[in-house]
């Protein structure tokens, strides 16, 4: 998250992979980086609607990678983490990314989700990142929560912005396709040395970039984003310090520990929904993004729900709703409220959801419960022993620049993008992050903080365009940065990469709506509205479907160009 940016909503107790990403987006672009390249079908020239580019189609195509020298961070990223800034920030003294504009003055218009209520179009801080980038940037704010609908009818029509940010959760249906064949290639202006131009750009991670890659052609301006897992089982310390409970370190000890919080008749629960903890403790594969769970086991692909491990995730966390450990908002799913309050108010003292909340959750209790504690447990096996995970994609919201874009506009948009990728401890970052001095933020105690200006206008903008590498940082609690990339430096110890890491991966459109249902289903299951049975039906229904014939495409992809496992 940005720090002290308005803490956005947290989202839904039960996990929506869509709701919550939504809710959290900014959170992730800004600070964790946060959430589908082998030659394409048809080769990388081909203009392919399907497929992925990777190996050596997709060297001719990335940007050259050359590491900023303007900050040092305090931790260095580590096992996939994002790198960490734990030291004050002097805003006196800060370096320049970006030494001329390289802006042409012109005009460029970007729509983006926005969570909240968007700010007026002419105020302090979007003139003030005008005029340090030299474009003027017209801002399209359409409401997150739907924007996958704006989204749609906006790419089926023949006016489209300049500039359309897409974040991962809304590459579905026809968006892809629309992708392809929507945008311009940036690869004339960023492939190899040409990125040198933009310096701030040329340091963003080469895998963010490859996951960039659409048809065959680098489309996306990528926002990059850890690969260690994002979600982290969040506890109230202080609570569990006080009652003297130990942070469970297997599936049976957080049964077991859950029993012992709860007491419903003092409207006391252990938790919320943890079913992605069980993805977790279980090692079941990765399914926020496209490819959505595929990975060869001994030799096989093999698609995530078709593993016991999947099965077996489910049946834990049915048995803690049936137990009564659950918190009863987390029945509700999708319209759960903002689990903030509760959280706060000891109703109940665990919940999984994405790292920005352990900084989210600690400034917004500050002042008024100066007590509250809030830690993320490190992830455990089932069985008590190391964990099993998997990464997470590199990238998961891009902007792309409209087809019918001259190559001033095109040039103006990546003047834009090399100011919002400056690295922490920048003015430009400054900038972007936080405003205009005095008007969005004031610095207090060494520390800037921002107004209510600030925390309405400063929100859902700049960082939109792209970010750069994942940073964790937050002056006013350094502690909390600190254990946060420790958290994410413990975890990708026991990260691994899967057959298709990285890849943005465009499916045949006949297998787009395969796996409808199966969130849903899952959250039915494990809310003891269905059984395991249910799930093992609907699998066997999937691979009927198309789900066998989906697997042979994916083998294609890997019999033809490898594996992206590292």
């Amino acid at each position: 998250m940005t720090p002290n940016a308005a803490s956005p909503s947290s989202g839904p107790s039960g996990p929506s992979r869509r709701s919550f990403l939504a809710s959290t987006a900014v959170a992730t672009a800004a600070v964790a980086g946060g959430m589908p390249l082998l030659a394409a079908c048809g080769g990388s020239d081909s203009g392919s609607r399907e497929g992925a580019t990777s190996g050596k189609d997709a060297k001719k195509i990335l940007p050259a990678f050359v590491a900023s020298s303007v900050v040092t961070p305090d931790i260095p990223a580590k096992n996939g983490s994002a790198m960490g800034f734990t030291a004050k920030l002097d805003v006196d003294t800060l370096k320049a990314s970006v030494p001329k504009k390289l802006g042409s003055g012109g005009k460029v218009t970007v729509m983006s989700p926005f969570w909240g209520s968007p700010p007026k179009a002419d105020n302090a801080y979007y003139r003030g990142m005008n005029s340090l980038i030299g474009v003027d940037v017209v801002w399209q704010n359409q409401d997150g929560n739907t924007y996958d609908q704006k989204l749609g009818a906006v790419l089926a029509s023949s006016d489209v912005p300049d500039v359309v940010v897409v974040p991962g959760w809304n590459m579905t249906g026809r968006i892809p396709s629309a992708i392809i064949s929507k945008f311009a290639d940036l690869g004339p202006y960023l492939s190899g040395d040409a990125v040198k131009e933009y310096p701030n750009l040329a340091a963003i991670p080469t895998d963010a970039w490859q996951r960039s890659i659409f048809g065959g052609k680098l489309l996306g301006l990528p926002q990059p984003a850890p690969y260690v897992t994002g979600i982290v089982p969040l506890y109230r310390k202080d609570v569990f310090d006080k009652q003297g409970y130990t942070v469970p370190r297997s599936a049976d000890e957080f049964t077991a520990l859950a029993k012992e919080i709860t007491n419903a008749k003092a409207k006391r629960w252990a938790c919320l929904d943890m079913k992605w903890t069980a993805w977790q403790m279980f090692g079941v594969l990765s399914g926020s993004e496209k490819p959505l769970g595929w990975n060869l086991v001994d030799g096989k692909l093999v698609n995530r729900c078709e593993t016991e491990e999947y099965l077996e995730a489910l049946e834990w966390t049915r048995k803690l709703f049936a137990a009564g450990v659950v918190h009863p908002d987390a029945a509700l799913g999708k319209t759960a409220p903002d689990p903030g309050p509760k959280f706060a108010a000891g109703e109940f003292l665990i919940y999984a959801n994405n790292i920005s909340q352990w900084w989210g959750r600690t400034a917004e209790q500050a002042t008024q419960n100066p007590e509250f504690k809030i830690w993320g447990m490190d992830v455990f096996a089932h069985d008590g022993g190391d964990p099993h995970l998997w990464a997470e994609q590199p990238a998961g919201i891009f902007a792309f620049v409209n087809k019918k874009a001259s190559e001033s506009v095109i040039r103006d948009v990546l003047a834009v993008a090399n100011v919002t990728a400056a690295p922490y401890g920048t003015k430009e970052y400054m900038m972007t992050n936080y405003g205009v001095e005095g008007t969005d933020y004031i610095v207090k105690d060494g520390v800037p903080v921002k107004t209510d200006k600030g925390n309405n206008e400063v929100s859902n903008a700049y960082v939109m365009v792209a970010s750069p590498a994942a940073t964790i940082a937050h002056p006013d609690f350094p502690a909390v940065a600190k254990a946060q990339v420790e958290w994410q430096q413990h975890a990708g110890a026991f990260t691994k990469k899967s057959s298709f890491y990285g890849m943005q991966i465009t499916e045949p459109a006949r297998y787009t709506n395969l796996s409808d249902g199966f969130e849903q289903l899952e959250d039915d299951i494990t809310r003891g509205r269905k059984k395991i049975s249910d799930m093992q039906q609907a699998v066997s229904d999937w691979k009927s479907k198309g789900g066998d014939k989906l697997r042979d495409w994916y083998q294609k992809l890997l019999d033809d160009n490898g594996t992206a496992a590292g």
